[in-house]
């Protein structure tokens, strides 16, 4: 056998070692997430005051406290801890957007609250779904951004991404918060991820829940607009 043959029997091998290679990508920016979650508790404090969880600044000061740690813990490699700090504010916000909306429905039939002012809350809530939930799918989908960074092939995403439909395809591209934030925005819009699939069910569940609350926001607004309730 020739010298000649033998890159073309090494060959199969080199494949199979890119395959399982670590992909080669930059980190996934954590700044859009943390900006999403004190967009989240600011907006909650442009809610009328009877709408809100306790005072109406104790949400963005809770979530000030929180962000310090998570910003310190992350610089110092400490992830998991970043990542269950995220998830506690990530919860309180969640918490948040609930009890204002059941305050908000609650109100309708003794209108507790004049027009503009349930205009205004409608809006607030609704944009305050799309960031929690693309928060969410953002930190939960394939182990977050710190299981995307170090992915081992391709991504096991539970959302099919167009991108990740492409010929050839694309080992190395990964979703970032603005994807998640597009799937979220499409879901409170369309009540659907448009050109996303879900594919897992705890995706499935958390896209209905929010199309749940997307709905419940604009039947508030529909019924106060008919004078139904």
């Amino acid at each position: 056998m020739s010298s000649d043959a033998k890159p073309d029997l090494l060959h199969p091998v080199a494949a199979i070692k890119n395959a399982i290679a670590p992909r080669v990508v930059e980190p996934e920016p954590r700044w859009p997430g943390f900006v999403a979650l004190l967009a989240g508790a600011l907006l909650h404090a442009a809610l009328p005051s009877r709408l809100s969880l306790g005072p109406d600044w104790l949400l963005p000061a809770f979530m000030v406290v929180l962000l310090v740690p998570i910003l310190v813990t992350h610089k110092q490699r400490r992830y998991a801890l970043a990542r269950i700090l995220t998830f506690v504010a990530a919860s309180a916000l969640t918490l948040a957007l609930v009890v204002s909306l059941a305050l908000l429905i609650q109100g309708l039939p003794a209108h507790k609250d004049k027009p503009e002012e349930l205009l205004r809350s409608a809006s607030v809530l609704w944009v305050t779904n799309i960031l929690v939930f693309a928060l969410w799918y953002w930190k939960l989908d394939a182990g977050g951004p710190i299981g995307r960074d170090n992915a081992v092939g391709p991504i096991k995403s539970s959302f099919l991404f167009p991108q990740m439909a492409r010929q050839p395809a694309d080992t190395d591209w990964s979703p970032e918060f603005i994807d998640y934030l597009f799937v979220a925005f499409n879901t409170s819009t369309a009540f659907s991820p448009t050109d996303t699939a879900v594919l897992d069910r705890w995706a499935k569940v958390t896209t209905m829940l929010q199309s749940i609350i997307s709905l419940s926001v604009l039947v508030v607004l529909a019924a106060r607009a008919i004078n139904v309730l």
